[in-house]
């Protein structure tokens, strides 16, 4: 190797840096030259009286110490390494290529993403994809609003209702009739019969009046539901309120229209021998509050929650030690395990009455229980006679 191909670095041209001399270092001449000799040209015969040498770099040692010397050096000689071809250029990555070193290309990830997103949101993924952003943007910065109650609307529409609507539409096939007699605007009452083991014909019914009125049916509640830890809140955010009769009135006042189950867990708790035999409904409490508010009461008849988890047995003394009014036996539960929690498919039939005025009626109506008890007497024996119509029209359980 050539002394001009040994350059160290830092010097910049002067001769000694680091330390503030003239000279270079030792540790600089040692680099430059090691144990070298100077050209022959350039010594002194000796005995000529030259003084010793002062260890000063030649021509050749201050190029190689990367100082700039007054006089141009000649070009070395060329050596079979300068004369060998340079090493080619690295070609540039491309993102279509596998990147060096493992790892996905780029072009890879976003093609996955969007093939990802397609599947998810349709061919209309990107405002989709945007308003889902939209979404969570404003749940983190909290800009969503709440009504009194806790019910979200955003997300009732967005999650529960989005969730509900496939199971409704493609598991059970709910066939609706009469729903152009829930009222478009303003309060109303739907009185509903119950039954299934488990209240998911609140669920559905839920979901049904949205689909065909546009509106949010607001259901009442017991006090089991918001007992519950996570179902708690989930109801609240759904528009579940306590079946009471003050939240009920001040949400019929406010233009609600407001779901209630009046048979409560004797309904859904029946066994299936009595199945679709209405119980009892309570001491119509709910027509106090229709008639202080003087808004309808639509009358609903449901047929086919009662076969999706046929009770066949009871047990009772298990159902205390738990604090809950009943724990069921069906054919699939708890013989199955989580399996036997999927419900039948059953063929659902819901038929919307004709709504019964409750503003004919003299103030004070409420506070008379003879008519409370006519008028929850009439609703009770519009929905039974529905159900018994129901049943005959349809063609079997499952179809």
């Amino acid at each position: 190797m050539g002394d001009a191909e040994i350059i160290p670095i830092g010097t910049r041209g002067r001769p000694g840096r680091g330390q503030g001399g003239a000279k270079p270092s030792s540790a600089s001449r040692s680099l430059a030259s090691g144990s070298r000799k100077p050209p022959a040209s350039r010594r002194t015969p000796a005995g000529a009286g030259a003084e010793p040498d002062q260890g000063l770099p030649t021509d050749a040692e201050v190029v190689a110490l990367g100082v700039e010397s007054e006089q141009p050096a000649e070009p070395a000689a060329p050596t079979e390494t300068s004369a060998a071809q340079p090493p080619a250029p690295r070609p540039p990555v491309r993102t279509d290529e596998p990147v060096p070193h493992g790892g996905v290309p780029v072009a890879d990830l976003l093609s996955a993403f969007q093939l990802a997103a397609r599947e998810l949101f349709g061919d209309q993924w990107e405002p989709q994809l945007a308003r889902l952003l939209a979404f969570v943007r404003r749940r983190i910065t909290g800009d969503y609003v709440v009504d009194e109650y806790g019910f979200d609307q955003e997300v009732t529409e967005r999650f529960f209702l989005a969730a509900l609507r496939p199971i409704a539409q493609k598991w059970f096939r709910v066939e609706v009739r009469g729903a152009d007699n829930i009222p478009a605007a303003g309060g109303a009452l739907v009185v509903s019969n119950h039954s299934g083991t488990i209240p998911v014909d609140g669920l559905m019914t839920m979901v049904t009046v949205h689909d065909h009125t546009g509106r949010h049916l607001r259901p009442l509640g017991a006090d089991l539901v918001f007992k519950m830890p996570v179902v708690s809140s989930l109801a609240r955010k759904g528009g579940t309120t306590l079946a009471c009769n003050e939240d009920a009135e001040r949400m019929l006042r406010g233009g609600e229209l407001v779901g209630v189950w009046p048979e409560g867990f004797k309904g859904i708790g029946k066994p299936y021998a009595e199945r679709y035999k209405l119980q009892r409904f309570g001491r119509g409490g709910f027509v106090s509050a229709a008639l202080r508010t003087q808004v309808p009461i639509v009358p609903l008849s449901v047929v086919g929650a009662e076969e999706i988890y046929p009770l066949i047995a009871n047990l009772p003394s298990l159902a205390r030690l738990l604090g809950l009014p009943y724990v069921p036996v069906t054919p699939l539960f708890p013989w199955l395990g989580p399996l036997g929690l999927v419900p039948l498919p059953s063929k659902w039939l819901m038929e919307f009455g004709e709504p019964i005025r409750t503003d004919e009626f003299e103030a004070g109506a409420a506070d008379d229980p003879m008519l409370v008890f006519n008028v929850t007497d009439q609703v009770r024996e519009t929905i039974q006679s529905t159900l018994y119509s129901l049943l005959m029209q349809r063609e079997s359980v499952f179809r």
